[in-house]
């Protein structure tokens, strides 16, 4: 399956594995290149520049192929200039950005051999990334999981209309998990598809809890919620008490203030990492159609001999 994504990242399947905070590391990232895709390690959650060089080394001790680094700008409150200054000393290849302002991050890798791509939830997102030297935009629709655009557009919209308002790669995201979401992403005028919550529940994301992978599996597209919409901010999450207990003081007019301990870093790993249901953890509403915990490979094996059963069903349809 060749398309621009596949070329420009020198991977056999267009599809990106998301940064995936706090659970984007060497054992994930490596699983996925190996399988096909471009795997991907999580900087910002990191607590050091040192850290990021080990994880990077380590998955490169598991794998010869492509990986990336994401940075998620736009949702911590540190600086990430020194993380950025390690992974392109490391001689990492692909840079994504998810969140905030992306111009100066890509503006710091001028004159690199780093292949930049950018998170966007709109046209006009997806229009300014190109113009600032982005390489590829993955668009994101409302049905997503993590921190979402602020316009409620879904998928199914917002991928051809990116596709038709920029002459760069789009690879789609929200919502895709398996070969038929990769299917009508190639059909909707993406190149490939960038993928989270589907990677969560497989067995080599060793840090997502049991029982946040449970929530998963168990979940249909009824069980996640947007929390953070009033401070404009919005993000998809799997439904526990501690994301009603947000969306409570939300529609009670709190402010960020006496939101903060909640919807904290540390609040998202009481759950993710320990199982701890007032915290919360993100997810979209493709866990409607996540039923087990596979390896990464299997996963990969069953999302392209369905894709290949999609097309071929499809070609039969035109032909007859």
């Amino acid at each position: 399956m060749q398309t621009r994504v596949t070329s420009m990242l020198g991977i056999k399947y267009p599809v990106v594995q998301g940064g995936l905070a706090y659970l984007a590391y060497a054992n994930l990232a490596a699983a996925v290149s190996n399988a096909g895709g471009l795997g991907q390690i999580t900087a910002m959650t990191l607590p050091s520049a040192e850290a990021l060089r080990e994880e990077i080394r380590k998955v490169r001790s598991m794998t010869d192929k492509p990986f990336g680094v994401n940075f998620a700008i736009g949702q911590h409150d540190r600086s990430y200039e020194h993380l950025l200054e390690a992974a392109v000393e490391e001689g990492v290849k692909v840079i994504t950005v998810t969140g905030g302002n992306p111009e100066p991050l890509i503006r710091r890798l001028d004159g690199h051999d780093i292949k930049k791509l950018v998170l966007v939830a709109s046209v006009r997102q997806a229009q300014k990334a190109e113009a600032v030297g982005a390489d590829a935009v993955m668009a994101v629709g409302q049905e997503g999981g993590g921190h979402l655009g602020r316009d409620d557009i879904g998928t199914m919209v917002l991928v051809p209309r990116v596709a038709e308002a920029v002459s760069i790669p789009v690879l789609a995201s929200g919502g895709i998990g398996d070969g038929r979401g990769l299917v009508a992403a190639l059909a909707l005028g993406a190149e490939g598809v960038e993928m989270g919550t589907r990677f969560i529940a497989t067995k080599e994301c060793v840090h997502a809890h049991p029982a946040y992978q449970e929530a998963l599996v168990k979940g249909t597209e009824h069980d996640t919620t947007v929390i953070k919409r009033t401070l404009g901010t919005p993000g998809r999450v799997v439904r526990t008490p501690g994301s009603d207990q947000i969306l409570a003081l939300e529609a009670e007019g709190a402010g960020y203030e006496q939101l903060k301990t909640l919807i904290s870093g540390q609040r998202n790993r009481t759950y993710i990492h320990e199982g701890d249901e007032t915290g919360f953890g993100w997810a979209g509403q493709v866990i409607g159609l996540i039923h087990d915990v596979p390896t990464v490979q299997q996963l990969f094996d069953r999302m392209f001999g369905q894709a290949n059963e999609i097309i071929g069903r499809l070609e039969n349809i035109i032909s007859s």
